[in-house]
């Protein structure tokens, strides 16, 4: 056996991995990989598509290097290869007659960006994902104060904006840019150290390492770095210790200039549950929201996401995904994957007909839909008998208030707005306003079982009335 011969070992892997995973992964992904090559700590494993290589590195990477370096004792590095498959006649194609972006050596000769590299990362930050970077963020008008933002502090950490808190709703990218942050530092300030956690690893590590009376390693984990990120902060509600284990993180880092960004779904004034001290200091610094996506941003999205792919689609069924899917990225891009693994699976062409088909129950989701606040209003007001002027006025009566909440209510539950653009739909109201009125709601809905028959009484006829309209 060759000295770097690691045939053997992706084999073993390879029946260890199936054990551990589902009859149809393993037949949708794990059938189609190869044993290509090795060398010194790494495997090449070839793959029909570069859309293979992407589902099969975001989905089972861990898992696969995990199970290779325990065979081998040593930190792995795996690489994909797009290698097109061979058919009868003896012609190279690809499964799903699409251009790749990539010829065939090129690959051979340089590492992808999608190449899982074990030893790199490892040595850098484990819970960075390195494809995570600013080159692949794409800038519109909803976004790019909190892009400039990001781009900024990652040229001058500890300087520019500290702290940070990135919010929005899900899918939006504030993972993507707070990870880009901290991949840009390791890049260009060497010697810099950067911790990105999640808010729930960074309360496992407190209980795991408190449990244990070794404290003093997770003040040296988390007070002793030049860039602390953590994502999705509104974990933490409820959680008053790790809420007092983090002011104080954050008292050490911020005395010594250290830069500290975080994320969560919603502003800071909208956190519940959350101490007033660590409210303060997350508001201390630069708050910058996330808004969904405008059409133009959603196309370029589509489109960097077939070329990073190295697939193509006609315009007409982008402009199609783009118009029906409004909610967020990850549910764009989802949109967009299912169509391709249909066309690389049954190895068609997508046509508009097929599009249409494949998205339909994407489609119908409300959240995708056109549900404005004046639909709900006009639904809300005439269930009361009122008029939607009444829903916006200022009268305080208990006959229009309480509907008003409940539109509120249900605005907060099946759109994205904002409370800030509940407020001003609702007569200009202050966003303090529509928090108060969908925690007055919440409470009720405890003491009130029929309340929460009349919404979903009311939700059910605001669906009916998008998908008629």
């Amino acid at each position: 056996m060759n000295e770097w011969n690691y045939d053997i070992f992706w084999k073993e892997a390879l029946k260890q991995i199936r054990e551990k995973i589902s009859e149809i992964d393993n037949s949708m992904w794990f059938k189609n990989i190869r044993y290509y090559g090795s060398g010194k700590n790494k495997i090449i494993l070839s793959v029909p598509s570069t859309f293979y290589k992407e589902q099969v590195t975001q989905k089972f990477s861990d898992l696969i290097l995990s199970t290779i370096s325990e065979l081998t004792g040593s930190v792995m590095e795996i690489e994909f290869i797009v290698k097109q498959v061979t058919t009868q006649i003896g012609k190279e194609e690809n499964t799903n007659g699409y251009k790749e972006s990539e010829p065939k050596n090129k690959v051979k000769n340089s590492k992808s960006k999608q190449q899982i590299t074990g030893k790199d990362t490892l040595e850098k930050n484990s819970n960075l994902r390195r494809d995570y970077v600013f080159d692949n963020f794409v800038i519109g008008e909803s976004n790019t104060f909190a892009a400039n933002a990001c781009i900024a502090i990652s040229k001058n950490p500890g300087k520019a904006y500290n702290p940070c808190l990135i919010y929005g709703g899900v899918g939006l990218g504030k993972t993507h840019l707070i990870q880009s942050i901290g991949n840009y530092i390791l890049d260009n300030f060497k010697g810099m150290k950067v911790e990105y956690v999640t808010a729930e690893q960074f309360t496992n590590d407190f209980i795991r390492l408190l449990g244990e009376g070794e404290m003093y390693k997770f003040k040296n984990k988390y007070r002793k770095v030049d860039v602390l990120l953590i994502d999705d902060i509104h974990f933490l509600g409820k959680k008053m210790s790790t809420q007092e284990e983090l002011f104080h993180t954050f008292n050490a880092l911020y005395d010594y200039n250290k830069q500290m960004v975080f994320t969560s779904d919603r502003p800071v004034s909208e956190l519940k549950n959350l101490t007033d001290r660590l409210r303060s200091r997350f508001s201390r610094g630069l708050n910058v929201d996330l808004q969904p996506p405008r059409y133009e941003t959603k196309f370029a999205i589509l489109k960097q996401k077939l070329e990073t792919l190295g697939t193509n689609l006609d315009d007409e069924i982008l402009d199609l995904i783009c118009k029906n899917v409004t909610t967020n990225v990850r549910d764009l891009e989802a949109a967009l994957t299912k169509l391709i693994a249909y066309g690389e699976l049954l190895n068609k062409k997508i046509t508009m007909d097929i599009a249409k088909e494949q998205l339909k129950d994407e489609f119908s989701n409300p959240r995708h839909g056109n549900i404005t606040i004046d639909i709900i209003q006009k639904i809300v007001a005439d269930y009361f008998n009122l008029s939607q002027n009444d829903l916006r006025g200022k009268k305080r009566t208990k006959a229009i208030t309480f509907p008003r909440q409940i539109a509120m209510y249900i605005t907060r539950e099946i759109t994205e707005y904002s409370t800030t653009e509940v407020g001003v739909d609702f007569g200009g109201r202050d966003h303090t306003t529509v928090m108060h009125a969908c925690q007055r709601i919440e409470s009720k809905l405890k003491s009130d079982p029929s309340l929460e028959s009349i919404i979903q009484n009311l939700i059910r006829m605001i669906k009916e009335n998008r998908i008629n309209s």
